[in-house]
């Protein structure tokens, strides 16, 4: 691609000189034009002359005619003409000047516009563009070259640290390859880059994250000091927040772990992590002995019984997602009434969707007449549906009632395109 720059801007500069050499090199001089006027007006009197001495000898014309005919052309030609004396032969040394200014555009032109380009040119963000571009490519060489394209990319982001997209994109490739503590200087670099303090503090809390998975889950004196960098910006920050509750569940204080995981749902309830986190919090009110608030079960709800079709069950590791979760019909891609997150391993599996599963207090699948149920498989664990996942679900809408009915059939049997 750079190869291919320089061949388009060696072209334009081409071009360029083009506009320079003509009018120099095939534009005719003053004294030359003049001499051409005077060459083609003698030409014509000469014509002329002959025309009239064929017309007397023939007789067409008497002498009287003749001469005042004669007379006329003389005297047009002196019009013309002039009584300048005539031009000395030229050797060709009005063109040295012109050549003189060739020669220096050809050297004064490619050199000026390269030294402007690289004053004020965007090389080296056209360089970062190129390389995250491949980055961003789905082809199984990018996947094999991943660890070269971040190179690259880091080279080029130092060079010309001021592009807050190259650094997010490096940390989030660094994340991908397990590079841990290099993703979390990336994003540390981010953080100096991005001019809101609520933009800061998010990439704070990715370092964070990057440097807990380098310390397997340790609260590191770099992990600690990344969360307080967050929090110090922003005490919000959800990836902090969620670091927080991660490690204060580790320790057995799930009331800790409770509060931060709490503010997550509080400040982001559309977190793509959220079934995880409401996961979470019931699992430390159990630990605690306690009924979570937030799930005063009314006893409404539908019952369903997944399971994974034969031709399938071979694909599907163990330890795979497995997300069954209920939404409004007729909602479209609403934010579902009711999740449930466990693993391939529970399948088949009878399960009672109820307020227990809600992701928000404020839209409880007991408050909802009936729902669409939905089973999938995540091979990647995100919460978002993904090409390559598995997934099945009931024909029809479900009533939701207070006593518990048969369970209506989730057949995992169609990968998503």
């Amino acid at each position: 691609m750079t190869t291919t720059f320089w061949l388009i801007a060696t072209v334009l500069i081409a071009l360029a000189l083009a506009f320079v050499f003509y009018p120099l090199l095939f534009t005719k001089s003053g004294r030359q034009q003049t001499t051409d006027i005077r060459n083609q007006n003698l030409m014509a009197y000469r014509s002329r002359m002959e025309e009239l001495d064929s017309e007397h000898a023939a007789g067409l014309i008497d002498d009287a005619a003749y001469g005042q005919l004669k007379d006329e052309l003389e005297g047009s030609l002196l019009d013309d003409v002039g009584d300048a004396p005539a031009p000395r032969a030229v050797q060709g040394s009005h063109r040295r000047p012109a050549l003189l200014v060739v020669l220096a555009s050809v050297v004064a032109i490619p050199a000026v516009a390269v030294l402007l380009y690289q004053q004020w040119g965007g090389l080296d963000q056209l360089e970062q563009y190129q390389t995250m571009l491949a980055m961003n490519s789905d082809d199984a060489s990018r996947q094999a070259r991943m660890g070269d394209l971040t190179a690259q990319l880091r080279e080029r982001l130092e060079a010309s640290p001021d592009n807050p997209d190259g650094w997010a994109m490096l940390g989030r490739s660094y994340m991908k390859i397990e590079r841990y503590r290099d993703a979390a200087w990336a994003f540390e670099q981010l953080a100096g880059q991005v001019p809101d303090p609520q933009s800061q503090a998010v990439a704070w809390g990715l370092s964070a994250q990057a440097l807990f998975f380098e310390s397997r889950g340790e609260m590191s004196t770099g992990v600690t000091r990344a969360i307080a960098n967050a929090q110090a910006l922003d005490p919000d920050e959800v990836n902090a927040l969620g670091l927080l509750g991660i490690y204060a569940f580790s320790q057995e204080d799930f009331q800790g772990a409770i509060d931060s995981w709490e503010r997550i749902v509080a400040v982001a309830p559309n977190h793509p992590q959220l079934p995880s986190i409401r996961e979470g919090i019931n699992q430390a009110y159990q630990r605690l002995g306690k009924e979570n608030p937030a799930l005063a079960v009314s006893g409404k709800g539908v019952s369903v019984r997944v399971e994974l079709a034969n031709g399938l069950a071979g694909e599907v590791p163990a330890d795979a997602a497995l997300f069954v979760y209920a939404r409004i019909p007729g909602e479209g891609r609403s934010i579902p009434v009711a999740v449930a997150r466990l693993t391939a391993a529970d399948l088949p599996l009878d399960l009672r969707l109820d307020d227990r599963y809600i992701m928000n207090p404020a839209m409880r699948i007991s408050d909802t007449a009936e729902v669409l149920v939905t089973a999938r498989v995540s091979m990647t664990g995100n919460a978002m549906p993904q090409s390559g996942d598995l997934q099945g679900e009931a024909d029809d809408a479900i009533a939701v009632t207070d006593a518990e009915q048969p369970p209506v059939s989730i057949v995992i049997d169609s990968r998503i395109p």
